[in-house]
């Protein structure tokens, strides 16, 4: 019955904007063993760059499905890339904030999220410029909330100092971007 249904989506804390379909572990396996299979190839000198077109899946947490995303992708194949290099940087320009990627990250001084997103009422209502961290990742986390019509040469006036300034500082052994489509004009999302 309905009511089992209910109690057990949230016994695993899949939501509405996670639903259960046929191939959903097939299809985790996939994103997951994608971007792990990325930062492997990165590690061992067999790629310079490496695109998982099924990932990006940032808004999964440790214990919960949310956002359309069931495992965070993002976040294995940075522990992967730390497993070489000193210092990860992650920038997130998906409209919506990558709160499941600077959740995992958010007391650790290896990897920098920067997120440039939506915010307010806006999903998932994370993001704050007051979030930066905590313990020994404080300062460690970046959110540059957007407001709606930002244009391309206003997102670029903001994007290259603020970049160029956290690399001169950071300076990573790897970046991990996660590009939202999201955030391109005309995406029905954008204005959802």
């Amino acid at each position: 019955n309905m009511h089992d249904h209910i109690k057990q989506l949230q016994r695993f804390n899949v939501g509405e904007d996670c639903p259960v379909f046929d191939g959903l572990y097939e299809f985790c396996q996939l994103s997951t063993g994608g971007s792990i299979g990325g930062a492997v190839k990165l590690n061992m000198g067999k790629a310079d760059v490496a695109v998982n077109w099924a990932g990006g899946l940032h808004h999964a947490k440790k214990c919960e499905a949310s956002g359309f995303c069931y495992a965070n992708d993002i976040v294995l194949a940075i522990l992967e890339l730390l497993k070489v290099h000193q210092r990860v940087l992650y920038i997130d320009i998906d409209i919506h904030h990558g709160d499941g990627v600077e959740e995992a990250f958010f007391t650790t001084d290896r990897v920098m999220t920067v997120s440039f997103h939506k915010y307010g009422e806006y999903f998932p209502g994370t993001g704050d410029t007051k979030d930066v961290g905590a313990k020994g990742g404080k300062y460690y986390a970046v959110n540059f909330p957007l407001r709606d019509g930002i244009d391309d040469e206003s997102y670029a006036s903001i994007f290259r100092p603020i970049l160029g300034k956290i690399m001169e500082q950071y300076q990573p052994g790897a970046i991990v971007m996660q590009c939202g489509a999201d955030s391109l004009v005309g995406d029905r999302l954008r204005s959802a």
